[in-house]
């Protein structure tokens, strides 16, 4: 075909003056007949390179692709392109007979060119008979890793497709499409559809624009998150989260401490899941808080941060979500917090599954540790990773990530290497790198004894260094190209002509040291002092908040509970709030407390901060959602409405005993709440004026200490009921 009608072609359905990367390679190698495999990724243009063959060739192009939601977005778009409505069509589960019926008139009429169907509706009798009655003119599979049970995204159902083309007709070409593949995948994908001669076109999978950076994920994570947003204001961005109740609270948190954000995950109606997604696209909400639910066929170009707040499963998933960020080629931060708790929740996670899938996505996780804690480019690792070469030096976007930026120390690592190559030699090259490592430090295990590896005279050549480190060194060796991983048997650690080269003659190798993360990082929002942080607090300042406290109790004729609780008092003497805003983020404040009995407290505070030089923690910007907000709306709108306490608790899945915690949270944070009509069930007028009068003149509002006044009168939670009503009435 002449190069001029491809390009009138491609400009008459899309509107494009010329094509993108490997575009007009592969539409020439379909358009030829030809078996082609296309590695893209996402971005690249990959769908084009089917849809333009089909328009331009007789009888439909069948396309099959995992998602039903991906499929529709694609019809939409050719029928965009063309006057007839049927140029495209979908053949899945959601239609009913007469659109069945229509479908496959216009196909016989020669109106469909293209086809989406999912590998289910290809199994079906009627179909197959359907298809095989029709010109056909080739069969792309897109996503095609979800073939490998190495890909990221493996759908048993895509194992049998093979079969299926053949049924359908002999001599159709096949057309595989992926966007994310390692070595490994395009192999088992190749092999699986019998197209081993096929033509391959892999396009390049560095992305030069994207920053790579990954940081330890503390208690602090929110705050770091809120930080990060807040430097970034303005622009679009995307935070992943794993599980949906994650999304929700950081998505409230967010919200609470002034970011535009909406959540979005599979558990969402979908009324709301498109009415935030199109928030998000037309830049009425700046950051989407979701699961990896989100991002599916998202064309939003200008997408300026990725930020996971988890660490996916597997590099793939990070490839493609980090991938949203910068389409138009502007900037895009990627930033993860890791925790290797998260990895080990992950696993946990894994331990039902067959064993098989265990070990896959145990070795799929492993690649996700070492690419979190290596020290050497990011972006080399993720290419090696892809079966890539980089050249940091030479190689667009050599530098965009933290690694490359802020190097790590460096030692000569020689003899090592030396140790590490002779004992993959000497065991004739036939462990992974955890067995591997276990023989280079003198530790065995079943599988070294059953080799009897343990009574070479190699075995613990390295024991004088830990396993992190030959981990570490094996790493960097692979991705100096040292080693492979053999694709066969995935995993088995292979010497490569270099590797045997270097064996002969060693020269110097430095090793970049690797990332200490601190495993005693941990997850959770950013909760006000608790009593253990009461210790460090400012003992100078508390006293004079405790004489103020006094002084206004006083003035104001409350105990001087009322106005503040002593944990309240202990954390403004770490924090150190000046202003009302920050006052009302202090532990069991709130907004109505600090308005209501705040002033005095933060001018003290301020004149302190200001005679004592204190440098105050800018961690105070971030609010919490308190007791879940939801909750807390959820408690006050019913007892608003008199209902049963007992009726509100167990409609939370909540003990009477945390129930009346929740309610003590929201009234000590100066909200009202009116349980009279529940009091005056429980306790007499006589009982409720003897209450009142001993909170009245308490110093105290202790529970224990009230029980030992009344001599067991009362039990623990008559005491810590009629306390709410108390701070309610004369508090709030």
């Amino acid at each position: 075909m002449e190069k001029s009608d491809l390009h009138s072609a491609l400009k008459k359905y899309f509107g494009f003056g010329k094509f993108k990367g490997l575009q007009e390679d592969v539409v020439e190698s379909i358009l030829s007949g030809n078996n082609t495999f296309v590695i893209m990724p996402t971005g690249g243009g990959k769908s084009l390179c089917y849809q333009l063959p089909a328009l331009m060739q007789e009888g439909t192009a069948i396309v099959v692709s995992p998602l039903i939601a991906l499929m529709k977005n694609q019809v939409d778009a050719i029928r965009g392109v063309s006057n007839e409505e049927g140029i495209a069509h979908v053949l899945n589960s959601s239609l009913n007979k007469t659109e069945i019926k229509r479908v496959k008139e216009d196909i016989v009429n020669g109106i469909t060119k293209l086809l989406y169907v999912a590998p289910e509706s290809l199994t079906k009798e009627e179909n197959v008979e359907f298809l095989r009655s029709v010109k056909i003119s080739f069969m792309a599979i897109d996503e095609a890793h979800c073939i490998s049970e190495w890909g990221h995204d493996f759908r048993p159902e895509y194992r049998n497709l093979r079969h299926i083309i053949g049924r359908i007709g002999d001599n159709i070409p096949i057309i595989g499409l992926t966007a994310t593949a390692t070595p490994k995948v395009q192999e088992d994908i190749i092999k699986n559809l019998g197209i081993t001669g096929a033509k391959t076109f892999k396009a390049s999978f560095n992305r030069p624009n994207l920053y790579y950076e990954v940081r330890p994920k503390t208690k602090q994570v929110d705050a770091d998150i809120i930080r990060f947003i807040k430097q970034n204001s303005g622009k679009s961005g995307i935070v992943y989260c794993l599980s949906r109740k994650r999304v929700e609270e950081l998505a409230q948190v967010l919200q609470v401490n002034g970011i535009n954000a909406v959540p979005y995950h599979a558990g969402l109606d979908a009324k709301s899941r498109s009415s935030y997604q199109d928030q998000f696209l037309m830049e009425e909400v700046d950051v989407v808080v979701a699961t990896i639910a989100f991002g599916m066929g998202i064309d939003k170009p200008d997408v300026r941060f990725v930020i996971h707040h988890d660490i996916p499963k597997s590099i793939e998933s990070y490839y493609q979500e980090t991938g949203r960020a910068g389409r138009d080629g502007g900037e895009g931060h990627c930033l993860a917090f890791y925790s290797y708790k998260d990895i080990e929740k992950l696993e946990k996670f894994m331990s039902g599954k067959p064993v098989a899938e265990q070990e896959i996505g145990h070795a799929l996780l492993q690649e996700v540790v070492a690419f979190a804690e290596t020290s050497i480019s990011r972006r080399k690792f993720i290419l090696h990773y892809f079966g890539e070469e980089f050249d940091n030096a030479t190689g667009e976007g050599g530098d965009m990530d933290d690694n490359v930026r802020h190097p790590k120390k460096k030692h000569e690592a020689q003899d090592d290497v030396v140790i590490l190559l002779k004992t993959i030699s000497k065991t004739n090259e036939k462990y992974k790198s955890k067995d591997l490592v276990q023989v280079i430090v003198g530790k065995e295990n079943a599988l070294i004894n059953s080799h009897k590896t343990n009574e070479q005279p190699f075995f613990g050549l390295g024991k004088d260094k830990d396993k992190k480190y030959w981990m570490a060194l094996l790493r960097q060796v692979l991705v100096a190209g040292l080693l492979r991983k053999d694709i066969e048997t995935y995993g088995v650690i292979k010497l490569t002509k270099a590797g045997k080269d270097y064996l002969n003659n060693p020269v110097s190798f430095m090793m970049t040291e690797d990332h200490e993360f601190d495993s005693a990082a941990d997850d959770g929002v950013i909760v006000a002092a608790s009593k253990a942080q009461a210790a460090v607090a400012d003992a100078l300042l508390m006293d004079m908040l405790k004489d103020l406290r006094k002084k206004n109790a006083k003035k104001l004729g409350v105990p001087p509970f009322v106005i503040f609780q002593d944990p309240s008092l202990e954390d403004m003497a770490l924090k150190y709030p000046v202003n009302l805003t920050e006052l009302a983020n202090v532990h069991g404040v709130g907004e109505g407390k600090a308005k209501k009995y705040g002033k005095d407290f933060v001018a003290l505070i301020a004149q302190y901060v200001e005679e004592h030089d204190i440098v105050r923690p800018d961690d105070l910007v971030v609010k919490t959602t308190g007791t879940n907000s939801a909750n807390k709306l959820y408690i006050i709108q019913n007892i608003d409405r008199k209902l049963p306490l007992d009726d509100i608790a167990s409609a939370k899945g909540l003990e009477m005993d945390d129930f009346i915690k929740e309610m003590e949270a929201i009234v000590y944070s100066g909200t009202k709440l009116n349980i009279n009509y529940w009091i005056d069930d429980i306790l007499d007028e006589d009982q409720q004026e003897e209450l009142h009068d001993y909170f009245m003149e308490s110093t105290t509002d202790n529970i224990a200490t009230a029980i030992e006044e009344f001599d067991g009168d009362y039990d623990d939670e008559e005491l810590r009921l009629y306390r709410i009503k108390f701070i309610s009435e004369v508090a709030n």
